[in-house]
């Protein structure tokens, strides 16, 4: 069986070297993935694979094997492209000025279809069935993943784990990357807006300078991780966004302050929301002046179910070799794969893109990102072996 699925990766690989590169230069932003959808679908319907929409863009197929077996297996990738002016001057280059497929969902896209070709291809030698989901909007909130959920992408047939893999540029092409357990971090948003009383800069005692304000919220804000929170339990909390719009002399009415708070824990998680807002409020009202202090709630933590991940390793050593296999550390970026892994068996695992020669080692959700696509050799036939082996073939 791996010798088969090896073959038909080889078979398939320049086909998907071009789906990548076809949808690379069409990106498309989160809930408007209309042409990617289209896109999968006529490969699915060429093969064919059924398959249904969901979450308006999303397609999810079936393929179900010929020997009998009530095992189910779900594998994930996402569809949606980010808002940056990609800088690469490749023949692929993004079509869309100022979208870009920054996070390598192109990648994820055209990996599950080459997988699918492969499963679809051996479906008379196997026992089980695999979900192909196809996900809108992972880069937004809410996430694709909560609406595909609440939509029933987990039932009919209700699968016994998800696997779903990520590019990662730090990892050399050709190897893949493990954890067990909490794997990546909760992810909130935070929207402050400072109000205070604005007029002349010479004149500070006429106002309430609501830039002072917000410079003492963010010093302030980091007590909470540096004195509230467990130093075992890693805790994010950082400020991107600072919007004054005054001028040298104008001190404005009010501060926009945009942030993200990221934990591993639910419990500390509410706990400090409750802090940070109370605080915010506080020390702007001790200094005259008001805070509406909103939070988005995202993404929960990411977590790979021991049992499932452990043997999804073993099947990632058996067809690329233990020294291709890697272990890797808690990583505070946020997924919402992390829908599927709090109510299903899950896999989360990385796939390598790096090579330093063609210059793909520009990490993620920047303008210079890349892939090498050797890396494809590896995304497609692993994840089909990854799939059978799960089903117990």
């Amino acid at each position: 069986m791996k010798q088969k699925i090896q073959d038909l990766a080889a078979q398939i690989f320049n086909e998907v070297v071009g789906f990548r590169q076809h949808l690379h230069a069409n990106p498309e932003l989160s809930f408007k993935e209309f042409q990617t959808s289209a896109f999968v679908k006529e490969k699915l319907t060429k093969w064919g694979i059924v398959f249904v929409e969901m979450a308006n863009t999303g397609v999810v197929g079936l393929i179900k094997g010929a020997l009998p077996s009530d095992q189910v297996i779900a594998l994930r990738g996402d569809m949606d492209a980010l808002p940056i002016l990609e800088a690469n001057d490749k023949p692929y280059k993004s079509k869309n000025p100022g979208v870009m497929h920054a996070c390598g969902h192109d990648v994820h896209t055209s990996s599950l279809l080459g997988s699918a070709y492969i499963l679809n291809q051996l479906k008379n030698e196997f026992a089980g069935t695999i979900k192909l989901v196809f996900q809108p909007a992972e880069e937004i909130l809410p996430g694709g993943a909560s609406i595909m959920i609440k939509e029933g992408v987990l039932e009919n047939p209700k699968p016994h784990a998800m696997i779903g893999q990520h590019v990662m540029p730090l990892i050399e092409s050709g190897k893949v990357g493990f954890r067990s357990g909490i794997y990546m971090a909760s992810t909130d948003e935070l929207y402050v807006t400072v109000t205070g009383k604005g007029g002349h800069g010479a004149q500070p005692h006429q106002n309430i300078d609501p830039v002072l304000i917000t410079a003492h919220i963010i010093v302030a804000l980091q007590q909470i991780v540096s004195r509230n929170a467990d130093p075992r339990l890693p805790s994010v909390l950082s400020f991107g966004k600072v919007i004054a719009n005054g001028a040298t002399n104008v001190i404005p009415n009010e501060v926009k302050l945009e942030g993200t708070f990221r934990t591993l824990n639910e419990d500390w998680r509410k706990q400090a929301h409750s802090l940070m807002k109370k605080m915010a409020e506080g020390i702007a009202e001790s200094m005259g002046g008001s805070c509406n202090f909103d939070i988005h709630h995202g993404y929960p933590f990411l977590i790979n179910e021991e049992k499932v991940t452990a043997n999804a390793r073993q099947f990632a050593e058996d067809y690329l070799g233990a020294a291709n296999v890697l272990d890797l550390d808690i990583w505070m970026a946020a997924e919402d794969f992390a829908y599927y892994s709090q109510v299903t068996d899950a896999c989360f695992y990385r796939l390598g893109t790096g090579n330093v020669a063609k210059d793909t080692m520009h990490s993620v959700h920047t303008p210079n990102f890349d892939i090498d696509e050797d890396a494809l050799k590896t995304s497609t036939g692993l994840m089909a072996y990854i799939a059978l082996k799960q089903l117990g073939n």
